[in-house]
């Protein structure tokens, strides 16, 4: 992670853009606090398949029902 103040910024920003496409985190503060992260833009991933898991994923009618209190109860431990 890079971390650099504002006029550092402005003075080199091609700079850490390309820090930021090469991975690397890029941190602009002020008076040492965190404002701003620069952080490239991801292209989009794979193409959805509509249907891929038809047949494999299985949905059953009470799906909207409550979920048993035993159940509930593990989320809050």
């Amino acid at each position: 992670m890079k971390k650099v103040n504002i006029h550092e910024a402005k003075t080199n920003f091609s700079k850490l853009l390309n820090y930021a496409l090469e991975g690397e985190e890029v941190i602009i503060a002020k008076s040492g606090m965190p404002l701003a992260k620069i952080v490239p833009i991801r292209k989009k991933g794979i193409k959805r398949t509509p249907g891929l898991f038809k047949d494999i994923i299985e949905f059953y009618e009470d799906i909207d029902k409550p979920l048993p209190e035993k159940i509930v109860k593990e989320f809050y431990k």
